[in-house]
């Protein structure tokens, strides 16, 4: 796909983007969900070896193509490796699914009810490899855990300094400022978060889009605005910790949002599956998600 054509389809695709980014961290945790236990590998290289496989077995799938997944976000060694002897991000294409990639290294610790990016070591590079491999965008998170008008207007103003770099390169990127599900105060988070985007979105210069990442918020239709607003390419809902079917649920309310979920598409697929089970379990999860996202 030429870059015209994969923004035609991030912009007016009826499907979804699947999350295929989980990192160093979060890598066991994904890995024993898959049914992979730790004291089946050894080190680091063994590791990402092993959740290598695991999403070359879900981008191979014959239900994972672009008909229903419109996009997959990649870990960075993802987009290095190979699927069917092809670079990852041609591999996608070649499915009709657009790429991109997980460009944030982590979260600071809490201040102001914020979690912060770590500083992003390297990135000119990455971005600009990324962008020889066929990758389309980025995607980039942080967490805000409570309604605190700082620390939202700190982590909004951080996200679009890193957006504007990647918008420097010629990717567009995906701006992830998570509300955690948990927040004592759900609804006022989404509220600072909403204002505060629109504000950013306004001082973008011509021809300048960007996506955006968020939770599902508390009050049906509250992100509209941020749906409509022509600086959108697309907006993306991620699952945060919901079961698919609640995260499913409240999407559907959502009209405009899609998904882009990555515990609630895999929850259920394991190691130990035979090809056809395996196929048929991201099949179901693949045709639920897709559902509440065109709803």
């Amino acid at each position: 796909m030429t870059n015209e054509e994969m923004r035609a389809k991030i912009e007016a695709g009826q499907g979804f983007i699947a999350a295929l980014d989980q990192s160093g961290g979060s890598t066991p945790k994904a890995l024993k969900g898959y049914g992979i236990e730790e004291d089946a590998y050894a080190g680091d290289e063994e590791m990402f070896g092993l959740i290598h496989q695991m999403r070359s077995r879900i981008i191979t799938s014959p239900c994972f193509s672009g008909e229903k997944v419109i996009g997959a976000i990649l870990f960075e060694k993802t987009m290095d490796g190979e699927v069917d002897g092809s670079p990852t991000p041609t591999a996608l294409t070649e499915r009709g699914i657009v790429p991109f990639i997980k460009i944030d290294k982590g979260l600071e610790d809490e201040a102001d009810g914020v979690q912060m990016m770590k500083p992003i070591a390297g990135l000119d590079e990455l971005l600009a490899r990324a962008k020889d491999l066929g990758v389309f965008g980025t995607k980039e998170r942080s967490v805000v855990n409570l309604a605190n008008e700082a620390g939202v207007a700190a982590i909004v103003g951080q996200q679009f300094e890193v957006a504007l770099q990647v918008l420097r390169h010629g990717l567009v990127p995906i701006i992830e400022p998570e509300v955690n599900i948990k927040s004592a105060d759900r609804d006022g988070c989404d509220r600072l978060l909403r204002d505060e985007i629109l504000r950013h979105l306004d001082r973008l210069g011509e021809g300048q889009q960007v996506m955006l990442k968020l939770s599902i918020p508390a009050e049906a239709g509250l992100f509209q605005p941020l749906i409509d607003h022509p600086k959108v390419l697309r907006v993306v809902a991620l699952s945060g910790g919901f079961s698919r079917a609640d995260a499913c649920a409240q999407l559907a309310q959502n009209p405009g949002m899609i998904a882009s979920f990555s515990r609630a598409l895999l929850s259920d697929l394991r190691h130990q599956q035979s090809d056809e089970e395996f196929d048929q379990t991201l099949g179901g999860a693949i045709d639920e998600i897709h559902a509440a996202s065109v709803a």
